[in-house]
C-alpha cells in the first residue's frame, strides 16, 4: 500500500482539495497582514503607515531568503521523495533548517548593529524615522524565526501535513492581531507594539515546527544531517527566483517610496503602502495555490510520470484563469472599500489610493498566470528560468515602469506601472507554457 499522499492520480476536486490548506494559510497572512497596518493606520497615524512601507525592503529581503531555502528546498525534498530517497530527503531537509536559523542570524546581527543607518538608506524623511527605525528594531529580533517559519511553511505540505501549515498560521495570525490591538491600543506602544504583533506571529509557527519535526514520524522528520555543498548550491540555485522576486519587490518598494514622495510626499507614500499591501492579500489565493501544488507537480517530475502531470498542469490553468477574473472584478467593485478602511474618505491620503486603485487593479487580471509560472518552472527544478520570469516581472518590467510613466503622467503612470508589467509578463509566460 503506497503511503505518500503525493502518489496519486489528480482530478480538478482533489488536486483543489490539496491545494486548499496552502491556500487558505497564504490568504490569512495576507488577512492579518493587512489587519497589521490597518491597526497602525487608525490606531497611530498615516505616517507611521508610511514609514512600515520604508521597512518593507527589509522585510522583503529576509523572507525573500527565507523562500528561497524553502522553495528550492522544497523542490529537492520532494524530487527525492518522488524516487525514493527518503532518508537522503530527510538529511537535506535537516540541513536547510539549519541553514535557515544561521542565515536569520545574520540578518539579526547585521540590523542590531547597522539600524540608523539602514533606516536612512530606505529614504526615511525626518517625519518618519522615529517610526521605521522603532518597528525595524523590534523585527531584527525576530529575523531568525521568521526564515526558519518560511521554510515550515512549505516543508508541511511535503510532509503530507498541508492541515498542520494552515493552522499554525491561523493560530499565529489570530495571535498577531490581538497582540497588535493589546500592544497598540490598549498598552500605546505605536510602532514597537505593531512590531511585537508580528515577531510573535513568526515565533509561533518556528516553535511548533521544531517541536513537530523532532519526531521521528511520518515522510519526514528531523535527522542527523550531511554537509553537502552541491546540496546548497542546487537549493540556492533553484530557489533564486523567489530570492530574486523578493529582492527586486525590495527594490521597486524603494523606488515607489520616492516617487511618491517626491510627487505627493509623505500622503503618498501612505497611499502607495495601502496598494501594496493591498495588492498582496489579494494574491495571496495564488501564491497559496502555487505552493500547495509544488509537491505534486515535483513529485511526478522526480518519478517521470508526463501523463499524470499534463493532466495537473491543465486544471492548474483553468483554476488560474477563473480566478482571475474574480479577483479583477472584486477589486474593481471594492477598491474604495479596502481603501476605506485605512484611512478617512475624507483624508488626502484616501483621495490619492482610491483614484489609484481603478487603474492598478488591471493588473490582477495577468498576475495570477505570471505567479504560477514562475513557481512551476521551481517545482520543475528549473530555478534558471524561474528566477529569469521572476526577475523580469518584478523587477525589470516593473521597475522600468516605475522610472519612466510617472515621468510622462506623474502620480497616473506610478498606477500604471504594475498593470503595464504584469500585462507584459502575462505574454511571456504564455510563450514559456507553449514551450513545456
Amino acid at each position: 500500500m503506497n503511503d505518500n499522499a503525493l502518489d496519486r492520480k489528480w482530478n480538478a476536486v482533489s488536486l483543489l482539495r490539496f491545494a486548499l490548506p496552502t491556500i487558505a494559510m497564504m490568504v490569512f497572512v495576507g488577512f492579518y497582514t493587512i489587519t497589521d497596518t490597518i491597526f497602525v493606520a487608525r490606531f497611530v497615524n498615516t505616517d507611521a503607515l508610511s514609514a512600515i512601507n520604508m521597512a518593507c525592503p527589509v522585510i522583503q529581503i529576509t523572507v525573500g531568503l527565507g523562500t528561497m531555502i524553502a522553495t528550492g528546498g522544497n523542490a529537492m525534498v520532494s524530487r527525492k521523495m518522488g524516487a525514493g530517497k527518503n532518508q537522503e530527503a530527510r538529511e537535506d531537509f535537516t540541513l536547510l533548517f539549519i541553514t535557515a536559523a544561521a542565515v536569520g542570524f545574520l540578518i539579526f546581527i547585521t540590523g542590531i548593529l547597522w539600524l540608523d543607518g539602514i533606516v536612512y538608506a530606505l529614504g526615511a524623511s525626518d517625519r518618519l524615522f522615529l517610526y521605521a527605525r522603532s518597528y525595524l528594531g523590534i523585527l531584527f529580533l525576530f529575523a531568525p524565526a521568521n526564515v526558519i517559519q518560511t521554510v515550515f511553511s512549505n516543508l508541511f505540505v511535503t510532509a503530507g501535513k498541508p492541515g498542520m501549515g494552515l493552522g499554525l498560521s491561523v493560530l499565529a495570525g489570530l495571535v498577531n492581531i490581538v497582540l497588535d490591538y493589546f500592544f497598540i491600543a490598549v498598552c500605546g506602544l505605536g510602532m514597537r507594539g505593531a512590531a511585537l504583533g508580528t515577531g510573535f506571529g513568526y515565533a509561533i509557527p518556528t516553535a511548533v515546527g521544531i517541536a513537530f519535526f523532532m519526531r521521528n514520524e511520518g515522510a519526514l522528520f528531523f535527522t542527523r544531517p550531511k554537509w553537502s555543498r552541491s546540496a546548497l548550491r542546487e537549493v540556492c540555485l533553484n530557489g533564486s527566483s523567489e530570492m530574486v522576486g523578493q529582492l527586486a519587490t525590495a527594490i521597486t518598494t524603494f523606488l515607489f517610496n520616492i516617487t511618491m514622495m517626491d510627487l505627493s510626499g509623505e500622503d503618498g507614500v501612505a497611499a502607495i503602502t495601502i496598494m501594496v499591501y493591498s495588492q498582496f492579500l489579494l494574491n495571496t489565493g495564488y501564491i497559496g495555490f502555487s505552493m500547495g501544488v509544488a509537491p505534486i507537480i515535483g513529485f511526478n517530475h522526480g518519478n517521470k510520470n508526463d501523463a499524470r502531470q499534463k493532466s495537473v498542469l491543465r486544471i492548474c490553468i483553468a483554476f488560474i484563469a477563473v480566478t482571475s477574473l474574480l479577483v479583477f472584478a472584486g477589486s474593481v467593485l471594492g477598491g474604495p472599500g479596502i481603501v476605506r478602511l485605512f484611512a478617512a474618505d475624507t483624508s488626502e491620503v484616501y483621495r490619492i489610493a482610491a483614484d489609484g486603485f481603478r487603474i492598478f487593479s488591471c493588473g490582477f487580471l495577468f498576475c495570477g498566470l505570471n505567479i504560477f509560472t514562475s513557481a512551476l518552472f521551481t517545482a520543475l527544478s528549473n530555478g534558471k528560468v524561474s528566477a529569469a520570469l521572476s526577475f523580469l516581472r518584478t523587477f525589470g518590467f516593473l521597475a522600468g515602469g516605475i522610472l519612466l510613466l510617472p515621468r510622462i503622467w506623474g502620480i497616473t503612470g506610478v498606477w500604471l506601472a504594475v498593470p503595464a508589467a504584469e500585462g507584459v509578463m502575462f505574454l511571456v509566460s504564455v510563450w514559456c507554457l507553449t514551450r513545456l
